[in-house]
C-alpha cells in the first residue's frame, strides 16, 4: 500500500491505502498509523506524474476511436466501431498500459460516463475476481453494480449530497437510478437530475475530446519552512506567479484579476494563526509574467504581518479571457504585440532548457523556503541523472 503527500497533507491514496488514510490528513498525524499498517509514503513528484500521465493517455488515445483526458489519471473513451468482446478489449488496453508504462489501470465499461465510473469503481473494488475490468453494458450486470453500489460511491454525489439523499431514502445507486429525475430537478439541482438519468442509462454528458480552458488558475505551496520575514515571502509569491502565468499562456488565455493570500500553519496549537488575501485588479488582461509578479508582490506586501510565521502561499489567476474578447488599451505600459514575443520567447527557452532557466530576478534558483520531498522518488523518465538502471 502507499499514498503520497505534499506539503505534509496526504493528497492522493492508493486503493487499498484508502481505509486507513484519509485526504488531506496531515501526514505528522498519520505517521505512527502509516507504520503500523505497513503503509509506504512518497513525497510528490510532479514532473513524473505528469510524464507518465502523457505516457498512459497517448497509448490509450492510440487504441481508441476517440478519448477524453479527464485528469492527470483518468479518460473517457469512445468505443464505438470497437468489434469483438468489449471486455477482451478492455483486458488489451490494461495489459498494453502494464506493459509500457509499469501503471496497473482499472477499466469500466458502459453506456453512460457516470456508469463507466461506476464500472471502473468495481473493477478496482473487486480486482480479485474482476481482473481490474468490468463491462456493464449488459442490463443484468448493470443492475448488480447499483443494487451492491452505496449513493457515496457515485460520480458526483458528495458528502452533503449523500445525507440529503439518504434522507430521502436513496441509499444505493440502484435507489438514485429509479428516483424521479424531475423531483431531484427541483429539490437539489439539473446535476444530480442528470446523474440519475445516467445511472438509468441515459447518457447526458458528451465527450469531450478538447480541454475547455480553465476558469481560474491557481499555484499553491507550502513553505518548507516556517518564514517570518516578507522578503522571501515576496519571492515565493513571484515563483507561483510565474507558474501560474506559464500555465495561462498554454492555454492561450489572459487575466484580468487575481488573488494572492499568504497563511500561518493551522494545526500547531502554539503558534499563533493569520491568514488574509488580497484581491488585485489589473490594468488590463494579460498574460505577461512581469506585469504579474509586479502586482501579486505588491498584494502579498499589503497583506504581510510581522509577528507570524508564515506556511503557505497561493496565486489565484480570475477573471480569465482570450485575446480579442476585450478592447486593447491604446495607452498600456506595454503592448500586447511587444508583451507576446517576450514571453513566448520565454516559453520557447525554458521548454527547451528546462523551467526556470530564464526568469525574473525575484525569482531564487535554489530557495532555502522551497518544499520539503524528503522522501521523493526519483524522476525515472524526466532527469537523465535519475534514469532506471537495470542490470
Amino acid at each position: 500500500m502507499s499514498f503520497r503527500y505534499s506539503d505534509g497533507c496526504v493528497i492522493a491514496r492508493s486503493y487499498d491505502a484508502k481505509p486507513y488514510v484519509k485526504m488531506g490528513e496531515p501526514y505528522f498525524q498519520a505517521k505512527e498509523k502509516l507504520r503500523r499498517h505497513s503503509i509506504v509514503a512518497f513525497s510528490s513528484n510532479y514532473a513524473l506524474y505528469g510524464d507518465m500521465s502523457e505516457r498512459v493517455m497517448s497509448l490509450i488515445e492510440s487504441m481508441v476511436p476517440a478519448a477524453e483526458v479527464y485528469s492527470i489519471d483518468e479518460c473517457f473513451a469512445d468505443l464505438t466501431g470497437v468489434r469483438g468482446s468489449l471486455t477482451q478489449f478492455g483486458r488489451d488496453v490494461r495489459a498494453k498500459v502494464l506493459r509500457c508504462t509499469g501503471i496497473p489501470v482499472g477499466v469500466g465499461i458502459a453506456r453512460t460516463k457516470t456508469l463507466a465510473k461506476l464500472a471502473n469503481h468495481t473493477a478496482k473494488r473487486l480486482q480479485a475476481h474482476t481482473g481490474g475490468v468490468v463491462d456493464i453494458t449488459d442490463d443484468f450486470k448493470r443492475d448488480w453494480v447499483l443494487r451492491n453500489t452505496e449513493v457515496k460511491e457515485v460520480w458526483g454525489i458528495g458528502q452533503r449530497m449523500t445525507v440529503h439523499l439518504e434522507a430521502m431514502g436513496i441509499r444505493t445507486a440502484m435507489d438514485l437510478a429509479k428516483a424521479d429525475p424531475r423531483v431531484l430537478r427541483d429539490k437539489f439541482s439539473v446535476v444530480v437530475e442528470k446523474t440519475a438519468r445516467e445511472l438509468a442509462g441515459t447518457p447526458c454528458l458528451e465527450l469531450d475530446e478538447a480541454d475547455p480552458p480553465k476558469q481560474e488558475i491557481c499555484c499553491s505551496r507550502m513553505f518548507g519552512k516556517r518564514l517570518t520575514a516578507l522578503a522571501p515571502i515576496k519571492q515565493a509569491v513571484a515563483t507561483y506567479t510565474a507558474r501560474a502565468a506559464e500555465k495561462l499562456r498554454a492555454q492561450g488565455s489572459v487575466c484580468k484579476r487575481m488573488r494572492v493570500s499568504i497563511r500561518t500553519g493551522m494545526f500547531n496549537p502554539d503558534e499563533a494563526k493569520y491568514a488574509k488575501g488580497a484581491l488585485v485588479e489589473l490594468p488590463y488582461p494579460t498574460n505577461d509574467t512581469l506585469l504579474l509578479t509586479r502586482a501579486a508582490t505588491e498584494a502579498a506586501a499589503q497583506v504581510y504581518r510581522s509577528g507570524f510565521r508564515y506556511s503557505k502561499a497561493e496565486v489565484l489567476l480570475m477573471d480569465l479571457r482570450q485575446p480579442g474578447e476585450f478592447s486593447d488599451d491604446l495607452f498600456a505600459v506595454t503592448q500586447p504585440a511587444a508583451c507576446d514575443r517576450l514571453m513566448s520567447m520565454l516559453d520557447e527557452i525554458n521548454g527547451k532548457y528546462g523551467r526556470g532557466t530564464m526568469r525574473t530576478a525575484s525569482v531564487p534558483g535554489t530557495p532555502d523556503w522551497g518544499m520539503r520531498r524528503e522522501m521523493m522518488s526519483r524522476s525515472y523518465t524526466t532527469r537523465i541523472d535519475q534514469l532506471w538502471r537495470v542490470r
